[in-house]
């Protein structure tokens, strides 16, 4: 449509996940039209992120050493791992302020459709951080869908024999939800899930 770096930069702003053609365009006339300081910024925060940020060498969440700054907080229980497929599923966890264990990032889910197995995500390091016997509950916070519920049927049926305390999080009805609006799977959970009040 376009010729040269303005075609270039559209077709690389649509390769991003989520970001199709229209908006690839919009953000790519945006920055043309931004001030040159603004889009030199945001080339360097690009490459500062692929420069200086990697995985943790013990939950491989992302860090800037190797050690993100939950595995070095002395202030988390060693009792208590919550196992996630990504490191954005740490954020979503943090920003509750429920949780104070330590988190292990599988890095996906099981999807034998796209070709990953468990040997494609962090499941043999899991077994290892698990095998000093420090951790008494293992919570599953894989996704709620197809990948997430194999995947953390794999990992309790594979920790069982440890006597963890295996535990998954609960899933059901948003607060501020009709119950008219759930679909039937999500009311079922909703019923499994419940508690005395």
């Amino acid at each position: 449509m376009y010729e040269g770096a303005i075609q270039d930069l559209i077709d690389e702003l649509g390769r991003l996940p989520g970001v199709g053609p229209k908006s690839a365009q919009r953000i790519a006339f945006h920055v043309l039209s931004s001030d040159p300081s603004d889009v030199k910024r945001l080339a360097q925060a690009l490459t500062r992120v692929k420069e200086l940020v990697r995985f943790c060498t013990r939950c491989f969440n992302v860090a800037e050493s190797d050690l993100c700054r939950i595995c070095r907080d002395p202030r988390r229980s060693d009792e208590v791992y919550c196992v996630v497929e990504e490191p954005k599923d740490v954020v979503a966890i943090e920003r509750t302020g429920e949780f104070r264990g330590r988190y292990h990032v599988l890095g996906g889910a099981i999807n034998p459709l796209e070709g990953v197995g468990p040997d494609n995500l962090k499941v043999r390091e899991l077994m290892m951080r698990l095998a000093d016997g420090t951790c008494k509950e293992l919570i599953l916070a894989t996704d709620p869908n197809t990948e997430g519920e194999a995947t953390a049927t794999y990992l309790a049926l594979l920790v069982k024999p440890m006597g963890l305390n295996v535990t998954r999080l609960a899933s059901g009805l948003p607060v501020g939800g009709d119950l008219e609006y759930a679909d039937e799977i999500t009311l079922g959970r909703a019923f499994e899930g419940r508690r005395a009040v």
